[in-house]
């Protein structure tokens, strides 16, 4: 993996905690107000501060709306005091952000004045921001999942989503300041292994909604990212930072060891029992505690080399053999490095097949898909083992009726033991007409001569 950005989402995320965490880790702050400045967009003031989060000292970035555009997601009544009995005319962008009450203007050339921004104006106002090719795309990309996600829970097409929820300022704003500080980190590889939700309900222009809102929900189901449910009262994680989360991540799990180069915090706005923090770590994967000699994951022991596999096992009882024959093909063409299956009696003595399946840690998912798909198994449960195996390869030999595939085995001391592969053998018996038995006799007189061990058949 290398050097890689992990994103601690305990209390969720949303785009403008992005941003502050990117900046604390040491974006540059003179590049991202000048791609800011050269936005076609009007209306906001960016705001870079150090607050106290559970007195822990963090970034805060602060989008400041003027009286137009404000958007009252800072209000903690109106997102969750409901027994307020109008509808706000103002919409929710379901950020984690205290926008201030005061007004400010922002000097640019707007590209549309009205508030219903739709994807196709948001593309064109990023395509004349300036700033890197891979930030534009970046962004594009994050908000192509956003409006996606939008679209499916309003019942309309990608284009004809014009709602506060893509298009409010201060989310383009948040989205692309993200893009722009990721790009300046030259960050490639995200990991996030999942995002900490609340519970209950949020208001929103389209009225009360439960948490997590529709569109966060249809971004964690479409990019297969875990959720999980916490029990503060409220909404962590907003569709900004969702999409965010969707478009940047790479990886799911963290290496098994690594050192942290670098820590960056950024503070929400909303007040919770759980502070509103996002911590991202620079890291760097590192090997495991080295035991013996071990290199690249493997040990070398006194019996041969250690290294990692995992066992795949279910128990069938309703399958056939023909089923089960098959599934075995299969299997060891996706890779299996073994595969059996033995007669067991279940519970109320149903007869039954144990399958077990072992392989490489990257092929586990592969060949569960396998089990799933040719046999009758509902469940598989697995185990990562430690296995210890002599060297070996695979060399072709010249007997006095042909030439054979052997195997040869390599102990640490130098001892070698070599061992007939059945199939190349099978098919030497049948070329020469000679019996099974005729060619491993052959086979024994040669490794007899060339072993340090005595011939294995």
């Amino acid at each position: 993996m290398g050097q890689a950005l992990y994103f601690e989402c305990n209390s969720g995320i949303s785009g403008d905690m992005t941003v502050a965490a990117l900046l604390d880790l040491g974006a540059d702050e003179e590049v991202l107000r000048k791609v800011l400045d050269s936005m076609p967009l009007n209306g906001f003031e960016i705001e870079i501060s150090r607050v106290k989060k559970a007195g822990l000292d963090v970034c805060d970035f602060n989008v400041r709306l003027d009286g137009e555009h404000e958007n009252h997601d800072h209000d903690m009544e109106y997102l969750h005091g409901h027994e307020l009995q109008h509808e706000h005319e103002h919409s929710h962008e379901h950020g984690l952000r205290h926008g201030h009450e005061q007004s400010h203007g922002h000097e640019h050339h707007p590209i549309h004045a009205h508030e219903h921004r739709g994807l196709p104006e948001i593309t064109r106002i990023i395509e004349q921001t300036h700033m890197s090719v891979r930030a534009k795309e970046t962004s594009l990309r994050i908000f192509d999942i956003l409006a996606r996600a939008e679209a499916k829970a309003h019942g309309t097409s990608m284009d004809e989503v014009h709602f506060h929820e893509v298009g409010a300022v201060d989310s383009i704003v948040d989205i692309v300041a993200a893009a722009v500080c990721l790009d300046n980190l030259d960050i490639t590889d995200v990991i996030i292994p999942c995002l900490c939700e609340g519970r209950g309900t949020v208001r929103c222009q389209h009225g009360i909604l439960p948490i997590p809102v529709p569109a966060v929900a249809n971004i964690v189901q479409t990019n297969n990212i875990p959720l999980r449910l916490t029990e503060v009262w409220g909404e962590l994680v907003t569709p900004t930072g969702a999409a965010i989360a969707a478009a940047l991540r790479s990886e799911d799990n963290l290496p098994e060891q690594f050192t942290v180069k670098r820590i960056g915090m950024g503070g929400g706005k909303r007040q919770y029992e759980r502070p509103s923090i996002l911590r991202a770590m620079l890291i760097q994967e590192q090997p495991r505690e080295k035991k013996g000699d071990e290199v690249n994951g493997e040990k070398t022991t006194d019996c041969g080399t250690t290294d990692r596999i995992y066992k795949i096992e279910s128990n069938i009882d309703d399958c056939t053999g023909e089923m089960l024959g098959h599934a075995m093909e299969r299997l060891f063409e996706n890779g299996a490095l073994e595969v059996n299956y033995a007669p067991v009696f279940m519970k109320k003595n149903r007869p039954a097949y144990l399958l077990t399946v072992l392989c490489s840690e990257e092929n586990v998912s592969r060949l569960e898909s396998v089990i799933f798909r040719e046999t009758t198994t509902i469940g598989v449960r697995k185990i990562m083992m430690e296995r210890t195996v002599l060297d070996r390869k695979t060399e072709t030999i010249a007997l006095s009726v042909g030439e054979m595939k052997i195997k040869k085995c390599t102990f640490p001391d130098g001892t070698v033991r070599i061992y007939p592969e059945y199939e190349s053998a099978a098919e030497l018996a049948g070329k020469t007409g000679k019996s099974m038995a005729d060619i491993l006799n052959i086979f024994s007189g040669y490794a007899a001569a060339h072993s340090t061990t005595s011939p294995q058949i």
